[in-house]
């Protein structure tokens, strides 16, 4: 188990996780300019951002090639965390706090700590 401290705080956008599902049609829009792995979805259940290569989008609307959740995880710098899943091909990774509470953090905000 990978033990991580945040090293800045990350505050969680206003609007409500989604997940989507692999066959869910999506409509993809703009790319997000400090995270190029992202693009903007909508869905019947809302919107947010996901890695494109989980969407095909060589049709439209778009579709879901493999489940995300959007949920991201608000820390305080020098909390320590449980690191679950790192995707470094977004920047990104899914850990859980102290309180069992799960989430994406930027892996630019977390640190190892020393075994």
């Amino acid at each position: 188990m990978t033990r991580l401290r945040a090293t800045a705080a990350h505050t969680i956008p206003q609007r409500p996780p989604i997940r989507v599902t692999p066959g869910q049609q999506v409509r993809a829009g703009q790319r997000d300019t400090d995270w190029p792995a992202f693009v903007f979805i909508t869905t019947d259940d809302g919107a947010g951002w996901v890695p494109d290569r989980h969407l095909d989008t060589s049709s439209d609307p778009a579709v879901v090639i493999t489940a995300y959740d959007t949920t991201e995880l608000a820390t305080t710098s020098g909390e320590e965390l449980t690191l679950i899943e790192q995707d470094d091909p977004s920047g990104w990774a899914w850990v859980s706090n102290a309180a069992g509470r799960q989430g994406w953090v930027p892996l630019r905000t977390v640190e190892p700590l020393p075994y």
